[in-house]
Order: C-alpha cells, then structure tokens, then sequence
C-alpha cells in the first residue's frame, strides 16, 4: 500500500474498464487523480467512490482530440493539487471496423486522433510540467495487436495503436536525461465494454480466449497492477518499454 503516496496522477479512458481500474487502484495507493473521459456522469460516479474511500480525485470531462482538453487536465492536476508526477494516457476507440478497402477516410483519421494523436497531446503538456518537478512516469495504453498480433478488419486500431510504441520510445530517449520515465503497456484481451463489442457471441469469446497461453481474457485490475508497477518506483529504471501484459498470447501457437 501506498506506492504513490503525495504523487498527482492523470488518467484518461477513466470512465470504464483498464481506466477506471487503474484510478481506484492508485487512488488506493496514496495517488491524489485527476480522472478525464467523455462522459461526465461515469466519472462523477467513480470520484465518489474513490472519496468514499478516503481518496482524493477530480473529475475533467472532455475529448482527447482537443488539445485544449490536454491543457486542461494538467492545468486542474497543478491547481487541486499543486504538480503532476503520473500519467496515464489510457483513452482509445476501436475505430471503424471492416476490410480496409472499405474504411473511410473519417474513420481512419478518428482513430488515429484519439488513439495515438490524443496520447502526444497529452505528454506533451504533461511532460511539460513534469518537467518542472524533476521528472515523473507516462504510461501509454498500446495493445499487442499489430504488434505480436494482427486481426483482419481493424487496420486503424493496429495502426493507431503501433504507433505509440515509436511515440513511447522517442519521448523515453528525449526526456530520459531529465527524468521523465515513459512506457506503454501492450494487454492482450481484457474484458471490457470492447472486448464484449467485439467478442458478442459465445463462439468468438471462446476464440479469442483460446489465443493466450492463459486461455482468458484479463480482468481489468490486473492491467491496473501493471500500470501500478510502470508508474511507481518499483520501475525506477524502467523506461522506453513496449510491456506485454497479453496472457501469453503472443507464445502461443495452440
């Protein structure tokens, strides 16, 4: 317990699933949160119960694709609570789904907007002020697909989501020196509002499940434990990391 004790941590994607997860989980360990989504009402529900709790959050509804949004969270984090040490670019969409000669050219930029623009926006003020602390941890949300992985019939997702794994590496190497620690997690199937959009039949479950080593999908909290891990001490060292937290898929061939 108490891990992140008087460290400041935004999440977003916080009204749901690996977010929402990971907000009461650190919230548990000493974290005082800012937690941003686009739906106001989800995360009025989780400050609640992270106050009943004993914790400390605030709630910033908004879109990720807005720059002003980034702004906006860091500028709540330092004046709630006075500085940023955590971040955890979580917010993501599967995107517009289908043979990729039929995407449209909408689809495809919306998905790259919230999934991988959205997170640069994101470090990119986070950073800024952590900077003026002595440094701190962004953690990135990927996946393992389209990178140990690939599915048909979801090029943007795959596409969006690599690219954070370059996007995680250079900012690891650009700010390294100055004390910013950055990682991206790759999970494999965690049971979320998504895995059970794209898995909505007992047969699909099954396949999916039956790719990792494990043969299960993740339950939410045990991501969280693993961005836990990326954000604290513990990972002192650890920087510019793609962490597989997949169940085994990515060895499995049975």
């Amino acid at each position: 317990m108490n891990r992140l004790q008087n460290k400041v941590a935004i999440i977003t994607g916080a009204s749901s699933g690996i977010g929402r997860a990971t907000a009461l989980l650190f919230a548990a360990e000493g974290a005082k949160v800012v937690v941003g989504a686009r739906r106001q009402a989800e995360l009025d529900s989780l400050v609640a119960e992270i106050e009943r709790a004993g914790g400390s959050a605030v709630a910033v509804a908004g879109d990720v694709r807005a720059e002003s949004y980034a702004k906006d969270l860091v500028a709540v984090a330092v004046k709630k609570f006075g500085r940023l040490d955590i971040a955890f670019n979580n917010a993501g969409t599967l995107g517009e789904a289908g043979d990729s000669t039929t995407v449209s050219e909408a689809g495809w930029s919306d998905a790259i907007a919230i999934n991988l623009t959205g997170s640069f926006l994101g470090a990119k003020h986070q950073i800024a002020e952590m900077l003026k602390h002595g440094g701190g941890s962004v953690i990135f949300t990927s996946t393992f697909v389209g990178h140990t992985f690939a599915f048909p019939g979801i090029a943007a997702y795959a596409a969006s989501k690599s690219g954070l794994i370059g996007l995680t590496q250079t900012l690891a190497a650009e700010f390294g020196p100055r004390g910013v620690r950055v990682n991206a997690i790759l999970p494999g199937a965690v049971d979320t509002d998504m895995y059970r959009a794209m898995n909505d039949t007992p047969e699909k479950t099954a396949f999916v499940n039956g790719l990792h080593a494990l043969k299960r999908a993740a339950r939410p909290e045990e991501l969280a434990r693993s961005v836990l891990y990326l954000a604290s001490d513990d990972s002192a060292f650890v920087t510019g990391t793609a962490s597989l937290v997949d169940g085994g898929a990515s060895i499995t061939r049975t």
